[in-house]
């Protein structure tokens, strides 16, 4: 009987020693059941994981603005017909270069007024030498001589106010005068016609231009947000215009203000625009970056697999030897993503073409 039951249990203690080792057997060939080839490894890029500081991002709208230190505003010194008009909107033009002519009865009036002051000079200085002659031949007094002196100076002070005046608003003889571009820049506003009547007190400018080398993004900060804004944030710009092409700044100025109308408060990035594309009033949205003060592991957002409404990488440790590892998120921000748990630092994973290896390995 003894015998019987030891012949049993020897081969139950067989037939369990041979299913272990094809479970085993199986086991390995599953291991190594997928193998990437070279073929593969070429169209794939890898990446270490890495401890990195955290950023986060806001986003803001705003407009682009010319530089207000940069902008000209022309007004209209005299009331007038505007005979001709020589530039339209978005024109370049350079300093000195004619806008508008405007023909005004205030501008022959400086003309007469120049030509008084002329022969006011011309009688003075004839006046003072006829007292010198006859201060010389003892017909008058030193003191007579003194006072045509006076009258001289007088004379040369009003003919020099008058050439300044000239000087200052490029007048020229006649009765038109002409608008000057104050500086170099693009046309941005114009609000003259031909034929149209000026009055002096008009109050908004005819012309307004701008150099737009370097343009502003001013962009609304709720109040809510307003404690998450520091100047030296790193921003970037964009734009329905060129939605391909971000603009790099900082934000250089905060307007400690709020608008009671919006509730918000304006924040400045300055931004070089060498190629003018970008346009004062063109509608951005400014994303400001900024550090949390902490660090985590971080992988390419390529890398992030996401399927059965969880988050996957791919961990690659050879090419015979490929993990499909579940992570948790903290952040996906643009192409970089916060890992919170799930990887450590120094493991490789797939970053491009992951998701061929992963239906791979998992269908």
């Amino acid at each position: 009987m003894k015998n019987k039951i030891f012949k049993i249990y020897f081969l139950l203690t067989g037939f369990v020693l041979l299913l272990n080792s094809c479970n085993n057997k199986q086991a390995e060939e599953t291991a190594i059941a997928f193998s990437m080839s070279e073929t593969m490894m070429e169209k794939c890029e890898f990446h270490q994981v890495k401890y990195e500081e955290v950023k986060n991002e806001m986003r803001l709208f705003g407009k682009i603005t010319a530089d207000n230190n940069k902008m000209a505003q022309v007004y209209p010194i005299v009331s007038g017909i505007v005979k001709s008009i020589h530039v339209e909107l978005g024109d370049y033009v350079k300093q000195g270069q004619i806008l508008a002519s405007i023909q005004s009865s205030e501008v022959a009036s400086f003309q007469k007024e120049k030509l008084d002051a002329i022969s006011n000079v011309a009688i003075a200085e004839k006046n003072l030498q006829v007292a010198k002659d006859l201060f010389a031949g003892k017909l008058n007094s030193e003191k007579d001589v003194a006072a045509a002196e006076r009258e001289l100076e007088k004379a040369k002070a009003e003919l020099s106010r008058i050439n300044e005046i000239y000087s200052i608003y490029s007048l020229k003889g006649g009765s038109l005068y002409n608008v000057t571009a104050p500086i170099s820049g693009f046309v941005l506003t114009k609000k003259i016609n031909q034929n149209e009547q000026i009055r002096l007190d008009n109050s908004e400018p005819i012309f307004s231009i701008a150099d737009i080398d370097e343009v502003w993004a001013l962009a609304n900060v709720n109040e809510s947000d307003i404690a998450k804004i520091q100047v030296g944030y790193d921003a970037t710009v964009n734009t329905l215009a060129f939605p391909d092409a971000p603009f790099k700044g900082k934000i250089d100025k905060i307007f400690n203000a709020i608008d009671p109308e919006t509730k918000s408060m304006k924040v400045r990035v300055k931004i070089p625009n060498s190629d003018l594309k970008l346009k004062p009033e063109m509608n951005c949205t400014v994303s400001v970056s900024f550090s949390e003060n902490q660090k985590m592991i971080t992988v390419p957002s390529s890398a992030v697999i996401f399927d059965k409404s969880k988050y996957w990488v791919m961990v690659f440790k050879d090419k015979h030897n490929i993990e499909t590892r579940r992570v948790e998120i903290y952040r996906q921000l643009g192409e970089i993503t916060y890992i919170k748990s799930g990887l450590e630092e120094g493991e490789t994973v797939i970053s491009k073409n992951g998701l061929l290896i992963y239906d791979a390995i998992n269908d």
